[in-house]
Parts: structure tokens; C-alpha cells; sequence
């Protein structure tokens, strides 16, 4: 790991908020991984979750000035089980939700309500990815968020796949 990148101001606003997005995914494919019946769904939730959680350490190294070296399948080494740590934080934030909104019992999403959300959160994901791809000056971190986008991109391309084959979704 290289030390003491120097970020602009405006970097910095950029991986906050990237890590709040990453954030949010995780949350999100936790708690609809919880919430689909279908096994399938399920599992591309947890899948992309874990990739998500993988996003969040990388942003949280660039942000304490480290850049993370590739590993040999091109994906970025991220040491350290924070994935056990997003876990616990996400069922206690599970259980808050659940507390508050136990008086609206009768909402209950399906599982084209979750992939369609999930979709076009990737989708919007991806393109504040494009964005601060051409707004960071270090090749190595354009080439690490760049990666992190290809990886967006692959999930909402899974959802996209799930969708289709299921009918839930028709490229016309």
C-alpha cells in the first residue's frame, strides 16, 4: 500500500460521498437479501452486498491517504473484517427500522419492487463513479474507482439478468 496521497479538497467531497453511496448499497442488499422469497434473488443480493462491502474498505483506505494494490483477479486488496462489522451494524440498524415501522405492517415490496430499487440505485451509483473517475489527477486512484465502476456496472447487470429472466424486466 502507497501512504500520504495528497487529496484535493474536491476529492475528498467525492469519496465522502461515494462512501456514503457504498454505504447505503450495503443497507440496501442486506435488507432486501432478508426481504425477497425468491433463493436466487437472495443470493445475487448477498453477493453484490459483499462486493459493496469490498467498495466500502477501498474508499475508507483512499480516504485515510492509502491507495490499496491490486490483487491478482484485478480487484483491490482489502485486509481486515470489516465485513463481520457491517454486518453487526447493519441488524442493529435493521432492528431500529423494524421497531419504527412496525405500524406499517401492510407494506410489503416484492421482489420486482427490490430489483427495480436496486437497479436504478446502481445505475446512479455508477454514473457518480464515471464522474469522479475525470476529476481525480492520480492514475492509480481513476484506475481503482474506475474498477469499483466496472463492478457497479456487473451488478446491475446481474439484477438486470435476474429481472429478465424471470419476466420482470423486457428490453424493448
Amino acid at each position: 500500500m502507497i501512504a500520504n496521497v495528497q487529496l484535493t479538497e474536491k476529492e475528498r467531497f467525492l469519496l465522502e460521498d461515494a462512501k456514503s453511496h457504498e454505504e447505503e448499497c450495503i443497507l440496501k442488499y442486506w435488507n432486501y437479501a432478508n426481504l425477497a422469497t425468491d433463493a436466487q434473488l437472495k443470493a445475487v443480493f448477498r453477493a453484490n452486498g459483499q462486493k459493496e462491502e469490498e467498495h466500502l474498505q477501498t474508499i475508507n483506505q483512499l480516504l485515510a491517504g492509502q491507495i490499496p494494490e491490486p490483487n491478482k483477479s484485478g480487484g483491490q486488496n482489502n485486509p481486515g473484517n470489516s465485513s463481520q462489522h457491517n454486518w453487526q451494524n447493519i441488524q442493529s440498524q435493521q432492528a431500529s427500522i423494524d421497531q419504527q415501522s412496525s405500524g406499517n405492517a401492510a407494506f410489503k415490496a416484492s421482489d420486482k419492487d427490490l430489483c427495480t430499487d436496486m437497479l436504478m440505485t446502481e445505475k446512479y451509483v455508477s454514473s457518480t463513479y464515471n464522474t469522479a473517475i475525470f476529476e481525480f489527477k492520480d492514475p492509480q486512484i481513476r484506475n481503482i474507482l474506475n474498477h469499483i465502476q466496472t463492478e457497479e456496472q456487473k451488478h446491475g447487470e446481474a439484477i438486470f439478468a435476474y429481472m429478465q429472466s424471470k419476466g420482470m424486466y423486457t428490453a424493448k
